[in-house]
């Protein structure tokens, strides 16, 4: 049973009737406008490094390109998906974000720091937890980090999966439950997911650097679609609050504007962070105003435009062999295609305001 304050919550978060179906429909035909604003969306699309993208407005496809079926690793994504599932489990008091490591006994090989161990379950969530123990596998600022022991906890930001992946072992340890099955069985059930086989999900990791293991996710384009649907309609699906509303607010508010994080990074430097959630920071009059996105390296994408009921999913699969030398498609050319997408006159009713003359994008 929740609590009263996940009840309230619930009432509170209408539902959609967008809500897809066990497949996702086609949106009606569109004008000439309409098409013409989608071909120079998949015109732009067709320079990119992309292998499959889905745009959804209002529950229904308006776009997509690619094996949208195809389950593949989403890496950072796994990230944003742990802060969703966190949300009931805060709720209802289980997870309480003001726990310290020490009060739940997380350690890790060869010792964390007395300081280390005040840190938080709210600071893993904010990547401040101040502990820079070697992580279980790469993908991270961890070259950048400070000295262990010099920073207090929750002063200072710094990309780490050892924050990420403690946190995932907080979630079980407190639940008593595996991630991957109370995956499958709190969202992907009740989702309708297509693609999502648990056999397929496993940790990754390196156990001698570090006893907190990686826990990324298979899915395909179009079953992370329905994730950023969930998010959407504030947790709510065909009846149901699976999430809590307030939770996902919180999730996707800024606590780290990007000119704060350590290093600086110019691949992220138009986006902010809340927990686990990417919120980008955009000018003045931008249709993606209000918006927030999970991000995955190479790229991974599920961007959330709530002004336009819009979803947009999309991959960047890189095969192990030119893993080091691929190409990535960066946040910004991503938002530049999310910009052409909301700007196509089909998409909303709502008056698009025009790019700035002169704007370029990366």
């Amino acid at each position: 049973m929740r609590s009263s304050g996940y009840l309230l919550s619930a009432l509170c978060a209408g539902a959609s009737a967008a809500t897809p179906g066990a497949h996702w429909s086609a949106m009606p035909a569109q004008s000439e406008a309409c098409r013409a604003g989608l071909a120079q969306a998949q015109d732009y699309l067709k320079t990119l490094a992309s292998t499959s993208m889905l745009a959804v407005r209002d529950g229904q496809v308006l776009a997509s390109h690619g094996p949208v079926e195809q389950a593949n690793q989403v890496y950072s994504v796994r990230k944003s998906i742990l802060a969703m599932m966190y949300g009931p489990y805060v709720a209802d008091g289980t997870i309480a974000l003001d726990r310290s490591l020490a009060s739940l006994d997380i350690d890790d090989v060869g010792g964390l720091l007395p300081l280390e161990r005040t840190a938080t379950v709210g600071d893993l969530l904010a990547a401040r937890s101040g502990v820079y123990h070697a992580a279980a596998n790469p993908g991270d600022d961890a070259d950048a980090a400070p000295p262990r022991g010099s920073q207090k906890p929750g002063a200072y930001f710094l990309y780490n999966n050892w924050d990420f992946n403690a946190a995932g072992t907080v979630y079980e340890q407190l639940t008593r439950r595996d991630i991957y099955r109370s995956f499958a069985s709190d969202l992907a059930r009740p989702l309708q997911m297509e693609d999502f086989r648990l056999s397929q999900q496993h940790r990754t990791g390196d156990p001698a650097r570090s006893r907190h293991l990686a826990y990324h996710f298979h899915l395909s384009t179009r079953d992370m679609a329905r994730l950023g649907q969930l998010m959407l309609q504030r947790g709510s699906w065909n009846g149901r609050q699976l999430l809590p509303a307030d939770w996902l607010a919180r999730i996707t508010t800024p606590l780290t504007h990007a000119a704060d994080m350590h290093p600086p990074s110019t691949a992220r430097r138009q986006l902010d962070y809340g927990l686990l959630w990417w919120i980008p920071s955009l000018p003045a009059g931008s249709p993606l105003t209000g918006s927030y996105v999970a991000w995955g390296y190479y790229g991974q994408y599920i961007l959330v435009v709530p002004s336009q009921d819009m979803v947009i999913s999309h991959q960047r699969v890189v095969d192990a062999s030119t893993a080091k030398t691929a190409r990535k498609v960066t946040p910004s050319e991503f938002l530049h295609l999310a910009e052409l997408l909301v700007r196509a006159p089909c998409v909303s009713a709502k008056p698009m305001p025009a790019a700035p003359s002169g704007q370029q994008h990366e």
